[in-house]
């Protein structure tokens, strides 16, 4: 016997603040949060100058539970913290630490400072002097999941997920099976990234990035036909899972339920996506719900602006959905590819367009490239749609493919 599992809660970090209605009067502007960063000039090999980063300070948490966390681990603690508030959690400890609420979290990697000490004792003059004992916990690939099982207590399942771009959804998907399948009532699920340049640099050196280093307004451009790549955000995205009943019976608020999971991996090239498995891994997330893909009206985009992903995305989509031209758009065209936070920040900000009847359009698309499918793609001042179903899509290098549906409750 399977379970319901509905959202109670969610928060996000990113470009576009942190309180939901601030969020979507940003949107509304149709302007990105995409600046020069004026620091990297002196990275001379490196072509791309563009990022995504938060310009406003997080909130102070008591030193003693943050002592482990980097940046990475304080915007998931920040948005767990702003989501288990949402979700009413908080009022009661008991729960979180009975064994029954567990973490799904990701990230690309843990905070890069942190390994800096560490190099500096591996190469000349071999300074080991920096390296504390919170060197390593910082840096983790775990060290998101962790602080925030410590930060609030929870003794049940901890999943980790480093998936890079997948990172977040994968957490979600992960979580959503726990539940469905009995080993947990609540789940903590998201992903979290920091702006760091070397994450530019990996998607630099594979001519992945966009290089408009004088007009941010107008990049990315995913599906455009003058896209020239991608730019990287930060941020991080946290949804609180719940069985059905559990919800009921503690009168929780419930904004979505999440019905369908589709995963799979493409065995094949490593940075190359593959259409067919990433269709199937839609398909698999259709066939988990139980609903014909005409149920769903809008499909939240991964959506990066490089020239493969987008062209492959589109007509897996296309194909998934049975030649039916779905409504899509993406949110990196406002913040960048947030990476290991984008499937959360996704998946909360699309249950919120869900319930609130506009879903957001592609910044910057003019015309859409003729290599993509034909799809639906979102523009001008956004669409006001009613929709019962929403599909968000998420992948990531080593040919990782997630897929979610959620459902307006």
């Amino acid at each position: 016997m399977t379970r319901r599992v509905v959202v109670t809660g969610g928060s996000c970090v990113s470009s576009l603040g942190v309180e939901i209605d601030d969020i979507f009067s940003s949107l509304k502007t149709l302007k990105n949060k995409i600046v020069r960063m004026q620091d990297w000039d002196k990275y001379t090999q490196m072509n791309t100058r563009l990022a995504g980063p938060i310009l406003y300070d997080l909130p102070e948490y008591p030193r003693k539970k943050i002592r482990g966390a980097g940046r990475v681990g304080l915007l998931a603690i920040t948005s767990a913290d702003r989501a288990i508030q949402l979700a009413g959690l908080t009022e009661d400890p008991d729960l979180l630490k009975s064994g029954r609420v567990g973490v799904a979290y990701g990230s690309s990697m843990g905070s890069v400072n942190p390994l800096l000490d560490f190099f500096a004792m591996l190469n000349p003059p071999h300074d080991g002097s920096k390296i504390s004992a919170t060197t390593y916990i910082r840096s983790m690939p775990q060290t998101c999941a962790v602080n925030i099982s410590i930060y609030f207590g929870t003794t049940g399942r901890l999943i980790t997920t480093n998936t890079a771009c997948t990172s977040g959804s994968l957490s979600i998907g992960y979580a959503y099976e726990a539940i469905k399948y009995g080993m947990q009532d609540v789940m903590i699920a998201g992903g979290a990234d920091e702006l760091d340049p070397t994450e530019s640099a990996v998607f630099d050196t594979l001519f992945a990035t966009s290089v408009k280093n004088d007009s941010p307004e107008i990049t990315p451009a995913p599906f455009d036909r003058d896209r020239d790549g991608l730019v990287i955000g930060e941020g991080s995205g946290t949804i609180v899972l719940e069985e059905y009943e559990h919800a009921k019976a503690r009168g929780a608020h419930i904004y979505a339920e999440l019905v369908g999971f589709g995963h799979n991996t493409d065995g094949d090239h490593i940075t190359q996506p593959k259409k067919e498995t990433m269709q199937h891994a839609l398909e698999l997330a259709i066939k988990d719900a139980g609903i014909s893909p005409d149920a769903i009206g809008y499909v939240s985009a991964h959506g990066t602006a490089t020239r493969h992903g987008d062209t492959a995305e589109s007509w897996a989509t296309f194909n998934a959905f049975k030649q039916r031209s779905v409504a899509i758009s993406s949110l990196k065209s406002y913040i960048g590819h947030t990476l290991g936070a984008c499937g959360g920040i996704e998946a909360w900000l699309g249950i919120n367009m869900m319930h609130r009847g506009w879903f957001n359009p592609n910044l910057n698309l003019k015309n859409v490239d003729p290599e993509c499918a034909p799809l639906d793609y979102i523009t001008g001042a956004g669409r006001e749609l009613d929709t019962e179903y929403f599909m968000s899509n998420n992948f990531a290098f080593g040919g990782i493919n997630t897929s979610l549906i959620f459902k307006r409750v």
